[in-house]
């Protein structure tokens, strides 16, 4: 099955928040050789300004496969991630992911391409901050851009 060039535009409701946790910012940090005191030590953020540890800058990358995986997994998007190479990623951040936040994310499917048997998919994750409930408000935390090569069946 070819991708389908259909889902270019579309954009997913947000999924269910993220619960970041001190544990996972410590374990993520450790994993990517991030020893900044600020991403293991909660006096050192605290002392830095922050309200909690502070999640290195490619954690955000954690939340946002939660929500491409919506277009992964959909059968009709035709994407064989057997067969996905990651192409591009790119972050911007808003403000800093900290311990205690609950992230929520929007994700965009912004283009996909078709070019002798690869197709480039395009996706924004747009995650934001979610304060008083499912119902509250939403505050911009981070947007992350990822292009996927998804090589075709002769390819």
């Amino acid at each position: 099955m070819a991708i389908n060039a259909d889902f270019a535009g579309r954009e997913y409701p947000a999924n269910a928040p993220y619960s970041v946790g001190r544990e996972k910012l410590r374990e993520f940090a450790a994993a990517v050789g991030s020893t900044h005191p600020v991403h293991h030590d909660l006096v050192a953020a605290r002392g830095a300004g922050y309200p909690d540890l502070v999640a290195p800058p490619t954690f955000a990358v954690v939340v946002a496969q939660r929500a491409e995986a919506q277009l992964i997994e959909d059968p009709q998007a035709g994407i064989d991630f057997s067969r996905v190479v990651h192409a591009d990623e790119r972050f911007t951040h808003h403000r800093p992911i900290v311990a205690g936040d609950e992230l929520v994310t929007v994700l965009h499917v912004d283009s996909i391409v078709e070019r002798a048997g690869l197709a480039m998919v395009t996706t924004r994750c747009e995650i934001f901050a979610q304060t008083d409930g499912e119902a509250g408000e939403r505050s911009p935390v981070a947007t992350v851009t990822s292009t996927l090569a998804v090589r075709g069946e002769g390819a």
